[in-house]
């Protein structure tokens, strides 16, 4: 950090995953900033010593650093380009992170913005969930210039392990949008596992023991299944966030005429259980589709 020229940074969404992610920050040296709409998902963070302030504008301004990560496109354009938004507040020389899951064209608008006043603007969406940004270890997706991603290699470091650079503005959201589509085939598959063990009349833990370590094996089965079994639906990632997710991926698929039949097929799933109010409960979810 004694070399570092970024130690203020802003933090903007202290959702499941931002909370854990700006406390890494703090423990990593960073000096903090922080908004979020509901003041009180704050609370822990300032008590350990974040600064709070009032609008997104207040929390970039005068920042070397400000990071984004909302619920939906809309939030994120609200953030950035509102009259007391990121754009007209940060200074110039100023790098915006946005870690949201949001449109690659989003992300390149924000980039052209960003660049007309002299400041740098990345795509880092993340993967891993809750226990990833509790841990430190998500995996990051950089969209953007190279000599910025390098630059804000020790921010990224302090969030995650994995972390790449795709290529330029949107590329960061690309790749993750394959990510959230494997993550279709992923978690359905475990709870297909799951249905069919179950209507054999086998012992599932004893399933999962047996078939989780082998070519079966995944995040979905390592992390999501135990939660599947034990009931637990806490959101590590909402569903109502990632059927955005698929719908930005699907709408992208529809531009290049790319058929995606396994994630439309998982897309409509997470809508029912959507439609029949269990949009905030997390992706694990899933299995009441098979109940």
């Amino acid at each position: 950090m004694e070399d570092f020229p970024m130690k203020k940074i802003g933090f903007i969404g202290l959702g499941v995953m931002g909370q854990s992610m700006a406390r890494n920050l703090m423990k990593a040296g960073f000096s903090l900033t922080v908004y979020n709409r509901t003041k009180s998902k704050a609370d822990g963070l300032i008590a350990e010593g974040a600064a709070w302030a009032d609008t997104p504008g207040q929390c970039a301004k005068d920042q070397d650093a400000v990071i984004t990560i909302v619920g939906y496109p809309k939030d994120v354009h609200q953030v950035y380009f509102n009259e007391d938004g990121i754009l007209a507040n940060a200074k110039p020389g100023a790098y915006l992170i946005d870690m949201t899951t949001t449109s690659p064209k989003l992300s390149i608008e924000i980039y052209e913005a960003a660049k007309a006043r002299g400041i740098f603007a990345l795509d880092a969406p993340v993967s891993g969930g809750d226990v990833g940004a509790k841990n430190a270890t998500l995996a990051i997706m950089v969209g953007g210039d190279q000599a910025a991603f390098d630059t804000c290699m020790p921010i990224f470091s302090a969030m995650g392990q994995n972390i790449r650079h795709m290529g330029a503005a949107g590329a960061g959201q690309h790749t993750k949008m394959a990510n959230q589509i494997a993550i279709a085939g992923a978690v359905a598959g475990v709870c297909e596992a799951l249905a069919y063990a179950k209507a054999a009349g086998l012992d599932l833990q004893g399933v999962l023991d047996a078939i989780s370590t082998g070519a079966a094996g995944s995040w979905q089965m390592s992390n999501n299944a135990p939660r599947m079994l034990a009931g637990d639906y806490a959101p590590g990632f909402f569903i109502k966030h990632y059927i955005k997710d698929l719908v930005i991926a699907k709408e992208g698929a529809d531009g290049v005429s790319l058929s995606l039949p396994v994630a439309e097929v998982v897309l409509g799933m997470y809508q029912q259980l959507q439609e029949e109010g269990f949009g905030d409960d997390g992706t694990q979810a899933l299995i009441k589709y098979y109940k």
